[in-house]
């Protein structure tokens, strides 16, 4: 059964929350909207770009500094090697506000040799005083179903951008507006797609003046360059925004639904869709992703039984470490997570990222890695290699074992010229 069919058999929702600050636009499963706490400062500690590469950016809210630190090298897979298990944890609409889960989850990436993928929304770079600047599609300025953020919360957002990066994890886009439904990103076209990725860039780009901002330091990456992949809101508005993402110099899109399984190229974008994992003592699988888990347990509530959020968050990670263990154990198709800084249900879904990142994460062979991280050692493979990973179905390991499934076959020899066996024939 395909996984768009059987994703249907379950109480699910694909329509994502992708608010970190605002909560869900739906309902009784939104939280408290951004409030500008501090940030914390310890977590960002000598998160400081590095001066001799400096070179500011426009406003100079963001500034060149160089390659980024903590990148791995990508390699080629040897012959009859076994590749690695990559795990990629991603935030939706990532920002830091009093939860202050940016902080503590760069602490908890760190404490477990991880990086990740910060999906930013590029409202929370902007402040509700300059709403106005923001001219969603098909709304009119200054409209978002996740509202916007106040000048302290542009600054802590900034503080965790900047030490997330120089950690070595990756800044995308999770746009701006959050428009789900009817009349939101999914009737969008090429032309709206591509204003929304500008105005997402924009907002991160002109932080500093559209706050006032003139001692604080820059950005260390060039938005432009660094951004290379993203989360449609509720996963809408996919083939569109591909044909904007490529012209736009993209190189992956996640906003898709698929099975573990190896990924592939669609519109010349890799294909890293979220996927469906194990949901434990249920008859059907659910995306790998908080929100997805919470509508199954409490459905359009995110203050669901007290009683039942220990369980709630037990069976999350179990799924996950489910998910884990089949790619693992069988056709190392990387796994992908999504999440949402947010305290559903008691912050259980929080607690049962973390542990399902401690437990994972330091584990023999296996990568834990942001999606740039990932894209770069896909696009390092020899594509007959990748063709073959693709052969394997869900939890499926080669059964010949990987060294004889990988071991590549030799090239044949060209073809003799007639007359002279063993020959080729000259060139006239």
């Amino acid at each position: 059964m395909g996984a768009s069919q059987r994703i249907a058999m379950g109480v699910m929702v694909t329509a994502l929350c992708g608010a970190a600050l605002a909560g869900c636009a739906t309902g009784d499963a939104g939280v408290e909207r951004a409030t500008g706490a501090r940030a914390s400062k310890s977590a960002a500690a000598g998160a400081q770009a590095p001066k001799n590469a400096l070179r500011l950016i426009g406003d100079g809210s963001t500034a060149f500094t160089g390659a980024q630190p903590h990148l791995p090298r990508p390699e080629r897979l040897r012959s009859g090697q076994k590749p690695p298990q990559f795990v990629v944890f991603s935030w939706d609409g990532a920002g830091e506000d009093s939860q202050k889960l940016f902080s503590h989850f760069r602490e908890v990436a760190r404490d477990n040799k991880a990086t990740m993928t910060y999906f930013l929304s590029g409202v929370y770079m902007l402040p509700d005083e300059k709403r106005a600047l923001y001219r969603p599609p098909g709304r009119s300025a200054g409209r978002s179903d996740i509202g916007f953020n106040d000048r302290q919360g542009v600054w802590d957002t900034a503080e965790q951008l900047r030490g997330a990066w120089l950690e070595g994890n990756e800044i995308g886009t999770h746009f701006n507006g959050h428009f789900c439904g009817s009349g939101g990103v999914g009737d969008w076209s090429v032309e709206d797609w591509k204003s929304e990725i500008a105005q997402a860039k924009s907002f991160v780009q002109s932080w500093k003046t559209n706050t006032g901002t003139r001692q604080a330091s820059p950005l260390p990456f060039d938005y432009d360059k660094e951004l290379i992949g993203a989360r449609t809101p509720c996963l809408e508005g996919r083939q569109n925004f591909l044909r904007a993402a490529r012209e736009m110099g993209f190189r992956y899109d996640t906003s898709g639904v698929n099975d573990q399984v190896w990924p592939k190229k669609e519109q010349d974008l890799w294909d890293l869709s979220m996927q469906l994992v194990p949901f434990p003592g249920r008859d059907f699988e659910t995306l790998a992703m908080d929100y997805n888990f919470m509508v199954n347990q409490s459905g359009t509530t995110s203050r669901g039984d007290r009683a039942k959020h220990k369980y709630w968050g037990d069976q999350m990670r179990d799924g996950l470490l489910r998910g884990f263990a089949r790619a693992y154990h069988g056709n190392r198709a990387p796994l992908i997570i999504g999440n949402h800084f947010e305290s559903w249900n008691g912050g259980t879904y929080m607690r049962a990222v973390q542990e399902t990142i401690e437990r994972v994460c330091t584990r023999r062979e296996v990568r834990c890695v942001s999606f740039r991280q990932l894209t770069d050692w896909l696009d390092a493979q020899d594509p007959r290699t990748l063709a073959k990973l693709r052969t394997l179905e869900v939890g499926q390991a080669p059964k010949q074992g990987w060294t004889s499934f990988l071991t590549a076959r030799p090239t044949p020899p060209a073809p003799a010229s007639k007359g002279v066996p063993g020959t080729t024939a000259a060139k006239p």
